[in-house]
């Protein structure tokens, strides 16, 4: 395990659930696809570097664990405003998008 947190710590970070409404791969990346968002209120662009197991395809309709309040950062000349979570996350084995079991309304909060 990693170092430890208390509950201040893990409350910070803004967990929603988010349906991807668009899907395409990032021109001149092979690691990056670029996902539009629906969180709700708003819809936002992710990169995400799945490219190697995943075809933006493969990302479409399903809803997804956001970290929302992740500070934007630009990337292969676009800005993404969040991330995806995803278990199994080595450079050699293929990460497990996480997603839910069942159809959420986007942007609600996880608790």
């Amino acid at each position: 395990m990693d170092e430890t947190i208390d509950y201040t710590d893990f409350s910070k970070i803004d967990l929603r659930v988010g349906k991807v409404v668009e899907a395409e791969p990032v021109p001149n990346s092979r690691k990056l696809i670029r996902l539009i968002v629906d969180l709700g209120d708003e819809k936002r662009q992710i990169l995400a570097g799945l490219a190697k197991w995943y075809k933006p395809e493969d990302f479409m309709g399903k809803y997804v664990i956001v970290v929302a309040n992740l500070k934007p950062k630009r990337m292969a000349g676009l800005v993404s405003q969040g991330m995806l979570l995803a278990a199994g996350c080595t450079d050699d084995t293929k990460p497990v998008l996480l997603t839910v079991s069942e159809e959420v309304k986007p942007g609600e909060k996880i608790c």
